[in-house]
């Protein structure tokens, strides 16, 4: 399946928990007014000051099965015990509009999603060292320190995986590394495929030259 006469394109954004993936998202759809994000369905409960239908749609196991087993994920996972998942629906009617979307998720949605959606662009932010995330989730104060040390294993799983996508950004100056991110945004827009299906009118007239 492509996605290629969509006039949207679709981001999949990868990174270890406290590698400042949602803090850079937020500062892409503040500068990049066409940028969307897509807000995943999860089973975990909320955390201080998340809220429903804008970080995350909070549901229930047996709702979240439900809905897998309806075919209404474009993908899904299991994370440190909780479930997540993506609307495929409205995934596609955005990028049909023209809406460019991002995907927050892991590597085994990433994954999921790419073989769904070949010219997907993938990007994994890493951190500058373990030492430096460890720093970052214990500051966070979120997490039970098991939880943490869990989290930390995880990402040096995590990080091996960061070949596999098209672009890496290593987010240690975070103004440098939401200019990288907006920098990968606005390139992808130029691609021929998304310029043929935002602008046909200018391709047809080729033809009609020739």
């Amino acid at each position: 399946m492509s996605h290629a006469h969509n006039p949207g394109s679709l981001f999949v954004i990868v990174a270890p928990s406290g590698a400042g993936k949602t803090s850079l998202v937020r500062g892409l759809l503040q500068n990049e007014l066409d940028v969307r994000l897509s807000v995943s369905f999860t089973t975990r409960p909320p955390r201080p000051g998340e809220r429903d239908g804008i970080d995350y749609r909070f549901i229930g196991v047996e709702e979240f099965e439900r809905r897998r087993s309806e075919g209404e994920f474009l993908e899904w996972a299991r994370v440190h015990d909780n479930l997540y998942g993506t609307s495929r629906a409205w995934i596609e009617a955005q990028m049909a509009a023209g809406q460019d979307i991002i995907l927050e998720i892991d590597c085994q949605g990433a994954e999921q999603v790419k073989h769904l959606y070949p010219d997907a662009i993938g990007i994994f932010i890493a951190p500058p060292s373990i030492e430096e995330l460890a720093r970052r989730l214990r500051a966070r104060a979120q997490d039970a320190e098991s939880v943490i040390q869990r989290r930390i294993d995880a990402a040096q799983a995590e990080l091996a995986q960061a070949e596999r996508f098209e672009y890496v950004i290593i987010n240690q100056d975070f103004g440098i590394a939401l200019e990288q991110l907006r920098a990968v945004v606005r390139a992808a827009r130029l691609r021929y495929s998304r310029q043929l299906a935002r602008n046909p009118e200018v391709f047809s007239q080729l033809r009609l030259a020739r």
